[in-house]
């Protein structure tokens, strides 16, 4: 076996683990909506003693931002996933180029993976292998 397609399935199989994780981090953002959420419960229900409640706006801050990482996260899972699907297939060499360079900002696994995605995408045969 060429020793690039075993390279790009190899990069390919990890990549699919490096999705799989990312989507299992991206649930974390959703404890910061769940503490707005609570924040928010509170600020609608008083104490028994009339106490100050916290801002609602706080709330929905932290509610909104939550999400919003929540789903950041799950799109970057879902981009890193079909990288790993476009390495395997040897197609869209640069969506794959491209994602392999911005996982190098999530360390350790993604800058790993990254690295070494770009070291093997770089190599002349590869190229031609996604370009056939």
């Amino acid at each position: 076996m060429n020793p690039d397609n075993e390279h790009l399935r190899l990069l390919a199989i990890f990549h699919y683990v490096v999705a799989g994780l990312a989507a299992l981090f991206s649930f974390f953002p959703l404890l910061y909506s769940a503490m707005g959420g609570f924040i928010l419960y509170a600020a609608h229900h008083p104490g028994p003693h009339n106490q100050e409640t916290p801002p609602a706006f706080l709330a929905w801050i932290l509610i909104v931002m939550g999400a919003l990482f929540f789903l950041a996260g799950l799109t970057m899972a879902m981009c890193i996933l079909i990288a790993g699907r476009s390495l395997a297939r040897q197609r869209h060499y640069w969506f794959a180029f491209v994602i392999a360079c911005i996982e190098c900002i999530f360390m350790p696994f993604g800058t790993i993976l990254g690295v070494f995605t770009i070291i093997v995408l770089s190599r002349e045969s590869v190229k031609t292998l996604f370009s056939a």
